[in-house]
Parts: structure tokens; sequence; C-alpha cells
């Protein structure tokens, strides 16, 4: 009976939020063709091969970018996604304010760098303030502390579930579903059966985002369980001011550091001591878009500072880069990308039938009859 009332008030507290995070992260998984799609005049411009490690278009595509953005010290970040057309970038106007949350102009380049084909601030076009939404509740590092410590009370809104329903008879009769039950009945097993199949998975859902949402508990809940991940190293140009060497002469020196890696970013600073940073994807790490390696290359040198590989690291790295690819959906490709788009609607179909259940659950006990007992006198 307690299990019972803790799962009903955790549900009626967290469902809409439950139902909210999970219809944006549905929507999220297929994140960049959506978008695509809904800007097609700017995603069929300059058609062309994909730029890699050899590939001029890089600085073309950052002269282009710093003629368009004249002031100093922004910094600007190239997506290599692989497939030819145009080129993501991110810039960063110069803030003192650096981090997941700067301020930022997301820009498309055409194949060729040469052109702008399209300009977006962060958060004003759809699909990244449903990011935004999903990831921090529109409100900044507060809103991911936010989503990461009620990640933890969702853990125990499911789990709570699962111990109301396990049980203490036949397993046959606790999953059956009756059909011509009368209507709350059947709310009842439809919320079962919504909660049961889907269980698992959301909770792989909830606690992955959740410890994506708090790094620093991630970082210690890994050191405890298994080992404390790797830190990324943070080296520094040896000058803070000089001739900086192209994007080229820099790819040239990191792919001789990790020649059998895939390019999937390029970070480039406007002077200072920053290096120039390239995220990239080695074998065995799971995530092609965000991979967990990383080559710095001194901006003014051309010199490697630093490698961070992956497949030197230690147990909590290994684990912290799955993470990641099992949130989005993206660990076995496109079907468990669908089953996340899946599974991510089926906290609204329980918050519907919990809330229903509920409610004609209240109805029928606020109108149903009283029984009175009368005492009759015996006759003699």
């Amino acid at each position: 009976m307690i299990l019972r009332q803790v799962h009903l008030w955790l549900g009626l507290g967290l469902g809409v939020l439950f139902a909210l995070l999970g219809l944006t992260g549905s929507a999220l998984v297929f994140y960049i063709e959506i978008d695509q799609a809904l800007n097609l005049p700017a995603a069929s411009q300059g058609a062309g091969p994909a730029a890699g490690w050899q590939s001029a278009e890089w600085d073309r595509a950052l002269a282009t970018g710093r003629q368009h953005w004249p002031e100093r010290g922004g910094e600007w970040s190239f997506e290599a996604t692989g497939e030819g057309g145009l080129i993501p970038a991110r810039y960063y106007p110069p803030s003192e304010h650096h981090g997941h949350h700067a301020e930022r102009e997301m820009v498309w380049f055409t194949a060729d760098g040469r052109t702008i084909a399209r300009t977006a601030t962060w958060g004003d076009y759809l699909m990244s303030w449903i990011y935004e939404l999903h990831m921090h509740l529109l409100a900044g590092e507060i809103g991911s502390q936010v989503v990461g410590w009620f990640g933890f009370v969702m853990l125990a809104l499911l789990i709570s579930g699962i111990a109301t329903w396990w049980p203490r008879g036949s397993w046959r009769k606790a999953l059956a579903f009756k059909r011509r039950a009368v209507s709350q009945r059947r709310l009842r097993d439809l919320h079962k059966h919504f909660g049961l199949w889907s269980a698992l998975f959301l909770f792989l859902l909830v606690l992955t985002g959740a410890l994506l949402a708090l790094p620093d508990v991630k970082a210690n809940l890994l050191s405890v369980a298994i080992a404390r991940p790797d830190v990324v190293p943070k080296p520094v140009s040896t000058q803070e001011s000089g001739y900086q060497i192209s994007i080229r002469q820099a790819l040239n020196a990191a792919h001789q550091a990790l020649p059998d890696a895939r390019l999937a970013f390029i970070d480039v600073p406007d002077g200072g001591s920053a290096p120039i940073r390239f995220r990239v994807q080695v074998s065995g790490d799971p995530h092609r878009r965000f991979p967990g390696s990383f080559v710095f290359v001194d901006q003014y040198s051309g010199r490697v500072l630093a490698v961070h590989d992956v497949r030197r690291g230690n147990a909590g790295t290994a684990t912290a880069s799955w993470i990641r690819p099992v949130h989005d959906g993206s660990i076995a490709g496109l079907p468990t990308r669908i089953l996340a788009v899946l599974i991510g609607l089926s906290p609204t179909a329980l918050l519907v039938t919990g809330l229903l259940h509920w409610r004609r659950r209240r109805t029928a006990r606020r109108h149903k009859p009283s029984i009175h007992h009368h005492s009759t006198g015996s006759k003699s």
C-alpha cells in the first residue's frame, strides 16, 4: 500500500516533466534530419564531397567566417560530417563565458567553404529550442541540475511501479490484459503494459540522461563503481600571439599523431594561448558524432601538444564513452534510434493512462453509495 502511494504521488508530481523530456528526446533522436527537412533550400546548396584530413575547404570556410564576423577573439568549431554537402560550424563570439551554455551562432558553409548558406542563433530555431528544452528546460545550468536530479527521482518512480506490480501469485494473471473488462480496469491494464514493456529501456534512457546532465556526479559514480574516467588534458600553446598556422597544417600534425582516427570536429581559437583542438573517433569508440578522443596542436608552431586516446584510457573512460550513444539511441544505428523514439513516447502514454485511471477511481469512490445498517426490532 505504501509503495502504491509512493508511485502514485511521484507519478502525479513528475508525470508532466517525464512526458515532456520523453517527447523532446524522441524528437532529438533525428535532430539533424528534421532540421535539414525544415530547411531544404539551404540544405540543397553547395553539394560537394565531404571535407576530410587533407581538405583545403576548412581554411576557406574559416576565412569566409572571419570575414563575415571580423571581431577579434571569436572561436570557430567545424563539424566533419563525412557525408558531403554543407559544412556545419559554430561561431562563438568573444565572451568571458565559455562552455556548453555559451552564446553561439550556427553557420552552414557550402561544400567549397566559400559561401555561407545559412545562419541561425542557437536556441532561436526549432530544433535547437527543443534541445535546450530537453537538456536544460530553457534555464541553463540550473535547468541541467533540475533535469539531472529529477532524473534520479524518475528512476525511483520506475522502480516503485515495477515493485507495485510485482506478482505475489500467478504471473499469468499479472500479465493479463482484459479487453472486455470495465473501462477502469482496461486503463489500469494499459498503464501496466506500457510500463512493463518499456521499463528497462526507460531506466537506461533516464539513467544515462541524468548522468549526462550531471557530469560531476557521473565521474564520482564511475570512480566508486569502476574507476574515475581519465581527464581530458588542457594544454596551451607556447605563446599567446603571433601568426596562426593554417588548419591544413594542424590537420597534418594531428593525423600523424592518430593516423587511424576519423575526423569529427575542428575547434579553432582566434589568437590567445588555446591550441587548435581536433575531436576524433578511434576504433572502439561507439559515438560517431561526439567521440571521446582529442588531439591538441599548438596554433603557432604546429607541434602536437597532447593526445587523448580513449583506447588508452581506463575502464571508467571506456564505460563513460557508452553513456551518450545509449541515451540518444545511436548505439546500434537506425534500429535503436527508432526504438529510442518509441520509448520516448511511453512516458506520455503512462501519464495519460495513469491520470485517467486515478481520476476515475476518485470519481467512483465519490459516487459510491453509502451502506447504512438499520437495526430492526423483533416481533413477539
